[in-house]
């Protein structure tokens, strides 16, 4: 997939109701598997339908799914030949039987706290799934097996129709981020406010929404090839700026006097103005993957930090070092050198 493709209005909608599509999905798959099985009388028909629910009720998207299913598909194979293994030495002896099962079951433990847990998992329960039938029935383990690969695969196929993919929906929560990051800025710094606004609750609400963004990096990078450390870059930078913006408006409504010096500054207001102009066309950005707009606003809020350095100078010159006119200024240029750094691995996140 292209990683700047515009999200269309049609994608938008489909992914902002993401738990009723994925609901909707699984009903559909779990009746026409149903009636596949009925139709086709599978023996142990009930494991399809429990490998299909398994595989895709948990997560929803492409990213997701398809290696969870590659590793029940592994962890089943596995399982089965040694349940089958378990089985023919169960018709030799039954204590040899026992000690081969718990030699797997010993590996599938300490495979399970390793990098593929879910496979490691599968193993143990495949075997005890195989070794649940009849003492030499050799048909039901490997119809049982078959049956686990069969529903494995039944979950692929559906999922991969208008598969779901992590990496819009981590476009579309960034989005959504900046964008709530911007109102935040607007409110926290509207000169027609005579006392700080109470935004403590919005902050926190917003900082907990980027923190849940992380779980869609991996399979993000898995989706699109870009390196996770991007995204990981993305999300620090991301999760810092919502800090800064918090210490910022601090600083802002540190002290009467301060503030209305600051609020009579031109150089603050235009950079106030451009920052929040930056966290829109950002949040634009992500959605329809244009990058023109924020390099413009880019390129200008760098001109306006050299003010804001000269006024850093300034402000050292006349004594100024403990107000909060100073920490205020500082943080205004952290958060222009955040933005810049957020528009560079964006672009580079959206043109790989």
């Amino acid at each position: 997939m292209r990683p700047d493709k515009p999200i269309s209005k049609p994608e938008f909608w489909f992914y902002r109701h993401y738990r009723s599509v994925h609901g909707v999905r699984i009903a559909i798959a779990f009746i026409l598997c149903f009636i596949f099985v009925r139709a086709t009388h599978i023996p142990e028909g009930t494991w399809p339908l429990i490998t299909l629910v398994v595989v895709m009720g948990p997560i929803s998207t492409w990213g997701n799914v398809f290696p969870r299913a590659l590793q029940r598909i592994s962890g089943t194979v596995a399982g089965s030949i040694s349940g089958l293994i378990a089985l023919k030495l169960e018709l030799i002896s039954m204590p040899i039987m026992l000690a081969w099962c718990g030699i797997i079951m010993v590996i599938s433990g300490y495979l399970t706290l390793g990098k593929h847990p879910y496979m490691a998992l599968l193993i143990g329960i495949t075997l005890s799934v195989v070794v649940g039938a009849p003492t030499g029935d050799f048909t039901m383990a490997l119809w049982r097996g078959g049956d686990v690969i069969l529903g494995s695969l039944m979950a692929l196929l559906f999922t991969a129709i208008w598969a779901q993919r992590a990496y819009i929906h981590w476009r579309i929560q960034l989005s959504d981020a900046l964008a709530e990051m911007a109102k935040i800025y607007h409110a926290g710094f509207s000169p027609n406010l005579v006392e700080k606004p109470r935004l403590n609750k919005p902050l926190g609400k917003l900082l907990t929404s980027v923190i849940k963004m992380r779980a869609l990096l991996e399979p993000s990078s898995k989706e699109t090839r870009i390196p996770k450390s991007v995204l990981e870059a993305i999300q620090t930078i991301n999760r810092n700026m919502v800090n800064t913006i918090e210490m910022q408006i601090n600083a802002w409504w540190a002290s009467r006097e301060s503030h209305l010096i600051m609020l009579n500054a031109p150089a603050l207001r235009r950079t106030q103005q451009m920052t929040e102009n930056t966290l829109r066309a950002l949040s634009v950005m992500a959605i329809e993957g244009e990058t023109e707009e924020v390099i413009a606003n880019s390129h200008e809020l760098n001109e306006i930090s050299g003010e804001l350095r000269r006024l850093i100078a300034e402000a050292g010159s006349d004594g100024l070092e403990e107000t909060p006119i100073y920490g205020y200024v500082w943080l205004t240029l952290e958060l222009a050198k955040q933005l810049e750094r957020m528009t560079d691995l964006m672009r580079m996140a959206l043109r790989k």
